[in-house]
């Protein structure tokens, strides 16, 4: 293995420890207010530590106390699959594609209001959202009824 990508690993689980022992789940980090966080980056997030929720990409990692959420919002974005009807087949023209959204605010150290918005996987979404309402005791805001029966089941 490089050393480069070597000492990148012994950063990520530096800044978030346990999270490559438990795991956590594929998303995709699309931008909140956290200067540290690039938009667009990939990661694990992560509701198995007790006490915060983790997320950790490539570059840099999140530990937020579950005491200090104060929002938790899904939502879903609906698409027809266009490009895939003309390029493969029109019979997906009948299909539907649908991204997972997470939004999670927060109240930071220093007192000021922060928030991150998260794509989750399909396969992940209700974990997520089940366990974040435990672990906060809040309860998940959907932004509409498509969200709701996707995010309860």
């Amino acid at each position: 293995m490089p050393p480069g990508k070597l000492a990148l690993i012994a950063v990520m689980l530096a800044q978030a420890p346990g999270i490559a022992q438990r795991g956590g789940s594929a998303v995709c980090y699309l931008g909140g207010t956290l200067a540290g966080l690039e938009a667009g980056a990939n990661g694990l997030l992560s509701t198995e530590d007790p006490v915060s929720l983790v997320f950790a990409g490539k570059r840099a990692a999140v530990r937020v106390p579950y005491e200090r959420i104060n929002l938790l919002e899904y939502g879903q974005k609906v698409d027809r699959r266009l490009v895939e009807a003309i390029l493969i087949s029109p019979l997906l023209i009948l299909s539907k594609k649908r991204d997972h959204y997470l939004a999670v605010g927060f109240e930071a150290e220093d007192g000021r209001q922060q928030a991150m918005l998260f794509r989750v996987g399909k396969g992940a979404v209700r974990g997520v959202l089940v366990s974040l309402e435990a672990r906060t005791g809040r309860k998940v805001t959907y932004m509409d009824e498509e969200a709701r029966k996707a995010g309860k089941g």
